[in-house]
């Protein structure tokens, strides 16, 4: 006889608990997956030059050494990338936020409230599904003087239609009487929008924040193509250029005298690791927010 125990209002069964330990096995070799590359560059960096040309790391450093990251913490031209993200990401995120949540607000009420709703959540989704094309879009931020501006990495994504739709769907399953009960005691539609739907709305806002964020910092292909110098690009531009092209013209003597301890396989492992931690700290202060704006935000349509 097959017996179902009640924990907490829900049945357990053996077939449950056999889907639970799968689904826990599955994901964890996900898990496993997705850090033991983040594990392998970390080992990388900190292995000497030796050991990392003759392919003996693995998830362990080899002959340990803080050469590599010396290095990077000398190298100008990754400080001066790493401040032009940080200049991007302070002028990119605020103003999205913002942007965001007053086009969700109005996008989240009735057509009877909002008067060419139809019109503008069209107009919203046409951009969305297509574009002008990579040459239309170089030809206009060029004639509108943005090439080689921090504001072409900017501007282009201020206006993320999905993140939009995300803010839409999660206001409209706040409670209707809140707002009724602001516009009863006197509160205007800014009053209401700021004081009462902004503090409801901050799982939503933390999840598009993070959406934002990890866009801007891991965005490459942008700073390569509008900026015509390579002092003005982000981070991820300069490290792509590092991973794939070496310009034995900039070596100095005293890089020469550097190379002997470490290669451009364990600085690179360094440049990568210390890219990647900045996202690293961020993210857990808005994991807490992510799963429920991400869910109650995709639930309607």
């Amino acid at each position: 006889m097959r017996t179902t125990k009640v924990k907490n209002g829900i049945k357990t069964s053996w077939q449950r608990k056999a889907f639970m330990i799968c689904n826990l096995i599955f994901l964890s070799l996900i898990s496993l997956i997705c850090i033991l590359p983040l594990v392998h560059i970390l080992a990388l960096s900190f292995s000497s030059s030796f050991a990392a040309s003759s392919g003996k790391v693995s998830i362990w450093p080899v002959d340990a050494t803080l050469e590599s990251y010396k290095y990077v913490l000398q190298n100008a031209a990754f400080w001066h990338a790493f401040v032009v993200t940080l200049k991007r990401l302070v002028l990119a995120v605020p103003l999205t936020l913002f942007i965001v949540f007053i086009t969700a607000y109005p996008m989240a009420k009735s057509s009877q409230k909002f008067k060419g709703r139809e019109f503008y959540t069209y107009f919203l989704l046409i951009p969305m599904l297509f574009g002008g094309g990579l040459i239309p879009e170089y030809m206009t931020y060029m004639k509108y003087g943005l090439i080689n501006n921090i504001w072409v990495l900017v501007l282009p994504g201020l206006i993320p239609i999905f993140s939009i739709i995300l803010l839409m769907n999660f206001i409209r399953d706040l409670p209707a009487e809140m707002e009724e009960a602001a516009s009863i005691d006197g509160a205007g539609p800014f009053t209401s929008l700021f004081r009462v739907v902004l503090p409801l709305a901050t799982p939503a806002i933390a999840t598009i924040a993070l959406f934002s964020i990890v866009g801007h910092w891991n965005s490459w292909f942008d700073g390569i193509l509008y900026m015509n110098h390579p002092k003005n690009y982000p981070l991820q531009s300069f490290l792509q250029k590092a991973l794939t092209s070496y310009d034995t013209k900039t070596i100095t003597s005293k890089d020469l005298n550097m190379m002997r301890l470490i290669s451009d396989q364990t600085t690179r492992a360094a440049q990568i690791f210390v890219a990647t931690l900045p996202v690293l700290m961020v993210y857990p202060f808005l994991q807490k927010h992510f799963t429920k704006g991400l869910v109650m935000g995709s639930v309607k349509g």
